[in-house]
Formats: C-alpha cells, structure tokens, sequence
C-alpha cells in the first residue's frame, strides 16, 4: 500500500471547527492532564502528516485533538457519547469517520482514507513515544526511532499501548516503521514545551 493524499471533497464545502471551540471543549470533557496531553500529542503527529501530504492541517489535527473526547467520561461507551456531541455541534463528516475509525472494535468502521489511517496509527504510537521521553534525562531532544523501537518490544513498558494496534497502523500506512516512529516524534517536537518532554523539563 503507497500512502499517497487525496481529499475526499473540495475543501470549501468542509467548514471546519475553530480549534480553540475544539480545544475548549476538549477541556470541558477532559480533566485528566495526562489525557490532555494524549490527545494534544496525537494532534500534533496527525498535523505533521498532514503538512507532509499536503492535505489540510486543521481539519486533520481537529480530529487529532478530539478523537478521544469522551474516553474519561464515558469509558465503555466510547467513542458513541463524544460522537453524539460532535455530530450535534455540527462537526464535518470526515471527522466523524476519523473519530469512528480510530476505534474500529467498538464502532465497526475501518479507517480507510488517509486521515482516518494516519489517525489510528498515530494514536497508540503517541502514547508510546511520550512514554519514552518521560524515562529519558532528555525527553524527546535527542530520542531515536531505535529507542522507541527497543521500549515497543519491551511489553511490561506502557503496558497499556497495544502492539498490536502500533503494527497495524504501520501496516495501513505502508511505510517503514521506523519511519512512521520518526513522523511521530518530529510532530510531537513541535509542542514539546506543552507536552513538558524537554530536556529542561525533565531536569
């Protein structure tokens, strides 16, 4: 599989949400700060994707932001209450799907065009990554594929990202794992200071 962008409709018929409508309401779903930062991690990754493919950054990195609204609130009936919410405040129907598909066990939708693959596999791979930069006296500065890669391996570390979701998503974009890991660090780099995964921050 050759991950190459296409936009599923003009943009202009696509009204995108203002993110900081998204954001605030992320906040008001979400209080755990470490759910916070997930969601702000899987954002970030989603957006340097979508700057790589040329595809519109704000639509894919609104999905991102609030793929896991209602994960704190309502666990067992996630994602279907965050779902609810999005589609009553008008939400565009390609972030609907992206919000379905990143859970394709609970909701039955596979993630098929490239938002929703890059998504999915974005999502536990995050939560991986900025677990590896909280047991490193440098955070995410100087972290390598090759030191997420040895942690992925180890299943008593993060034991609560599933491997298998991490390979299957590097499946659905068909590229290098190793370069999937990379993608993922470099869009986490770029909100490094609100995600506290410096070396200063670490000191």
């Amino acid at each position: 599989m050759i991950l190459v962008g296409r936009r599923e409709r003009a943009l202009s018929e696509t009204v995108i949400p203002d993110r900081a409508e998204a954001l605030a309401l992320l906040e008001s779903w979400v209080e755990n700060k470490g759910l916070r930062r997930h969601m702000l991690a899987v954002e970030a990754a989603v957006r340097h994707y979508a700057r790589m493919h040329d595809e519109d950054e704000d639509l894919w990195g609104i999905a991102g932001l609030i793929h896991d609204l209602d994960w704190e609130k309502y666990p067992e009936e996630h994602p279907k209450r965050g779902l609810s919410e999005l589609e009553a405040r008008g939400y565009p129907s390609e972030i609907i799907r992206a919000v379905q598909a990143h859970a394709p066990n609970r909701t039955g939708v596979e993630p098929e065009t490239l938002m929703e693959r890059v998504l999915f596999a974005c999502d536990e791979l995050s939560g991986l990554v900025y677990a590896c930069c909280l047991v490193r006296p440098n955070g995410i500065d100087d972290l390598k594929p090759k030191s997420v890669t040895k942690k992925l391996r180890d299943k008593a570390f993060a034991a609560g990202v599933d491997r298998d979701d991490v390979a299957r998503g590097v499946e659905l974009l068909g590229i290098d794992r190793a370069e999937h890991i990379q993608n993922v660090i470099d869009g986490m780099r770029t909100i490094a200071d609100v995600l506290e995964i410096r070396a200063e921050d670490r000191a």
